[in-house]
């Protein structure tokens, strides 16, 4: 075989590979610090343990039972505190403070969190957002809680 044809293949299989990669080779956005009680993860179809040292990945879906907690440190150093009976999705997560990319965007649904600021709500606070079904929070300051309960009746 020509040294051309065997250098397509190789690169159509290294191609091929980086496709399937699963989601373990994303980088990863922050660790599972604290896990408590009933605490798992959702990504991409599974649920995993929320034990401690578990690295998360944007899209991640953190959910606590009704004995459940779980403390994590994200790569900028911000911090949540997630509550029993609570879900949050990590929707987005950009730390790339030489390219200027910065960017934090979770949805809670139920529960409580607490969320000390990293750097990304230092830098460029505007970047950095909390939705709730019926409120966004922006960051302002370096601290916060929310509560978010069932919806009222209609």
């Amino acid at each position: 075989m020509k040294p051309t044809k065997s250098i397509v293949l190789f690169l159509l299989a290294l191609s091929a590979l980086a496709w399937c990669l699963p989601a373990a080779a994303q980088e990863s956005i922050g660790i599972v610090r604290t896990s408590a009680g009933t605490a798992t993860i959702s990504r991409e179809g599974q649920i995993l343990p929320a034990a401690v040292g578990t690295k998360l990945l944007a899209a991640d879906t953190l959910t606590t039972g009704s004995d459940g907690s779980i403390g994590v440190i994200l790569r900028d150093n911000s911090t949540l505190s997630i509550g029993p009976e609570s879900n949050l999705i990590i929707q987005e997560f950009l730390f790339s403070p030489a390219e200027g990319k910065l960017g934090l965007l979770a949805r809670i649904t139920r529960g409580t969190m607490a969320y000390i600021s990293g750097l990304i709500g230092k830098l460029a606070p505007e970047s950095a957002r909390f939705e709730t079904p019926v409120a966004t929070i922006g960051i302002r300051g370096t601290r916060f809680a929310v509560k978010v309960g069932e919806p009222a009746p209609k």
